[in-house]
């Protein structure tokens, strides 16, 4: 028998008065944090709300639950000790699975392939090898793995590094000349690009990784609710037509867009669960 739930999901952002409290929330609403102006995962709209890949996903992970949803906007660099407060229940920002993290926090299984992709000018010189970033100023959203992974290359290649508090103003460096290029992620590049003619996304590096939802490592209770929605999300093609909306065209067969994994997590680090399941999808 098919279950039908009650849709009641609502775009309210929280951050002082939830900040006060330090609680995550109640059984009924899912408090969710998400570094908005992350194009375009999320976003702010004119109307007041939030937009975006990453907010259709917890409203259609919501509406599946029959609960609210409440996104707190919180700045990357600050994001995963908000979780650790318990500020909110988990992160919905796209998060890349590293074996660093996993050491602190539980990883459900990807939603996203992820892949390292840089942002220039439109009249910028086309690059066709990193070793002609070569004493570039690169500008990255602070704290994430972007910044890490380019600063971990500084003395290779010899580029500089400016660090914003927000993507939208690292990608405002390109704009305004005070950097060559902006390093994120494929999706956010390309996103970038597509709404604005002066930009174009140049030289990508294939990671091999994954943009999942972090949980606190004592709530492996949520993370399991959480991916077995996210699970028939992939099998019934919710996530393949997100893909379409956001990025231009479905996803690939056999991507992480559409492949359910046997366990419980992200494979291959700390907190995965092995054991088989079936999913169960109404």
């Amino acid at each position: 028998m098919r279950i039908r739930f009650r849709y009641c999901a609502s775009l309210v952002a929280a951050i002082g008065a939830l900040a006060m409290t330090g609680a995550a929330s109640a059984a009924d609403k899912l408090v969710v944090a998400a570094d908005v102006g992350f194009a375009p995962h999320v976003m702010a709209n004119p109307a007041g709300g939030f937009e975006g890949y990453n907010v259709d996903m917890i409203e259609e992970i919501a509406r599946r639950l029959g609960v609210e949803y409440e996104i707190v906007d919180q700045e990357w660099s600050g994001i995963f000790a908000g979780l650790n407060a318990k500020k909110y229940d988990f992160i919905i920002a796209p998060t890349t699975v590293t074996p660093e993290r996993a050491e602190k926090m539980l990883f459900m299984e990807g939603y996203l392939d992820s892949e390292i992709m840089f942002l220039v000018r439109e009249d910028a010189p086309d690059i066709t090898s990193l070793e002609e970033l070569g004493g570039k100023i690169i500008s990255v959203n602070k704290g994430n793995v972007y910044d890490k992974w380019a600063t971990e290359r500084m003395d290779q290649y010899g580029w500089e590094m400016q660090r914003y508090g927000k993507n939208a103003d690292a990608i405002q460096a390109v704009l305004s000349g005070r950097a060559f290029a902006n390093i994120a992620s494929g999706s956010a590049a390309g996103w970038a690009a597509k709404q604005n003619p002066q930009l174009k996304t140049s030289i990508s590096v294939n990671t091999g990784r994954v943009f999942s939802t972090p949980f606190r490592l004592d709530d492996a209770a949520t993370r399991e609710k959480i991916e077995r929605v996210v699970e028939c999300m992939k099998l019934d093609g919710f996530f393949s037509m997100l893909h379409e909306k956001w990025f231009a065209g479905p996803a690939a067969p056999g991507s992480t867009m559409v492949t359910v994994d046997p366990g419980i997590g992200a494979p291959g680090v700390n907190g995965y669960d092995a054991t088989t399941h079936e999913p169960e999808c109404g």
